[in-house]
């Protein structure tokens, strides 16, 4: 069971969001359904790309990762100043800002208006949404009140919904609702009451460690990247990721001189019934050659029957244990101080 007095640490109630997060999903279908698309409903775009920063930008990765063997065109995740040489007037630029004042996104933005792009905003409001207003550019108005990682339900359902609208994809509102029901129902596994609780147990072990997150290639080198954040965010402390099977090609080689600082790291892998058998291999021969080194490796596998809901059934649980780790560590999960000192410094 949980110390409950260390709650009181978490003083703006994110845990609540992290309980409830399956309800962004349902909320977010209906968000997408009643955005105003204009003429983006025509279609007929060469390519896709998500400009956004941090929170905003994980949904790019996450839409990439559910479409994976779906999209017939380059989806890419532009998280910089402007955009790249190769995007022009055919298209699709998905600017995604919760606050709306990122300054990278906003840059991307006047980018996409000055090559003539088709251009779909998503943002609580700022400047992005003014921007959007004044360029007659279809805006997806999400709930504001939240920091932009608590969102991510927000951002991405009513994303995938409008993808389906504009003929992109297939209609994934079961899907979605599916995953919900189901994301509901596993919360008992992990709230401050289950006597058997998986997050608290990862959450404890990785405490005081420098943690590296280790995934397939494919649909969870998304879920690895939103780990990895919440864990620097939520429990303010370090966290690395990388991929099979590139990793095994040079980063490998680097726990080969590792013994005196060994103690100092814990491995995490994210396992999925449809890792490619080679990868499967790879993640078994990576775990014996890190037992051997005396690394804690920690395995966390996926649950559920679609590809939808199994990258959810890990970010659920990536994001409880972040969560427990921030009360474990001592500090509020809400505030990132850094990052703010960073904005004010780049902004005088």
């Amino acid at each position: 069971m949980f110390d409950m007095s260390l709650r009181e640490i978490d003083r703006n109630n994110v845990y609540d969001r992290i309980v409830n997060f399956y309800q962004q999903l349902v909320d977010g279908i209906e968000i997408g359904r009643n955005a105003k698309l204009r003429e983006l409903s025509r279609g007929g775009f060469s390519s896709i790309v998500l400009a956004g920063m941090g929170g905003s930008a994980i949904t790019g990765n996450l839409l990439k990762s559910v479409l994976l063997d779906e999209l017939t065109m380059p989806f890419e995740i532009h998280r910089n100043y402007g955009l790249p040489g190769h995007i022009d007037k055919d298209s699709l630029i998905i600017c995604s800002s919760y606050s709306g004042g990122t300054e990278e996104t906003l840059s991307a933005f006047d980018a996409a208006i000055e090559r003539g792009c088709n251009i779909l905003s998503v943002s609580t409001g700022g400047k992005l949404a003014d921007k959007a207003r004044q360029n007659n550019i279809p805006l997806i108005k999400i709930p504001s009140g939240l920091m932009p990682r608590e969102a991510l339900g927000f951002s991405f359902a009513p994303l995938l919904t409008v993808l389906g609208r504009i003929g992109l994809t297939k209609d994934y509102t079961a899907e979605l609702k599916k995953c919900a029901e189901h994301l509901k129902e596993w919360n008992n596994q992990y709230v401050f009451e289950s006597e058997n609780n998986p997050a608290l147990d990862t959450a404890k072990k990785l405490v005081g460690k420098i943690i590296i997150i280790y995934s397939g290639p494919d649909r969870f080198d998304s879920v690895a990247l939103r780990l990895k954040g919440q864990i620097c965010e939520n429990a303010k402390q370090l966290a690395f990721c990388n991929v099979f099977p590139e990793f095994n090609h040079n980063e490998l080689v680097g726990w080969e001189l590792s013994a005196s600082y060994t103690d100092k790291f814990v491995v995490v892998v994210l396992r999925d019934k449809d890792d490619h058998r080679q990868i499967a291999r790879r993640m078994e021969a990576v775990k014996e050659i890190l037992d051997g080194k005396n690394v804690e490796v920690i395995e966390l596998f996926s649950k559920g029957s679609s590809a939808l809901e199994r990258i959810f059934s890990l970010i659920q649980i990536a994001d409880f244990i972040s969560y427990y780790m921030a009360l474990i560590n001592k500090v509020d999960p809400t505030p990132v101080n850094l990052i703010d000192y960073l904005k004010q410094r780049l902004a005088k």
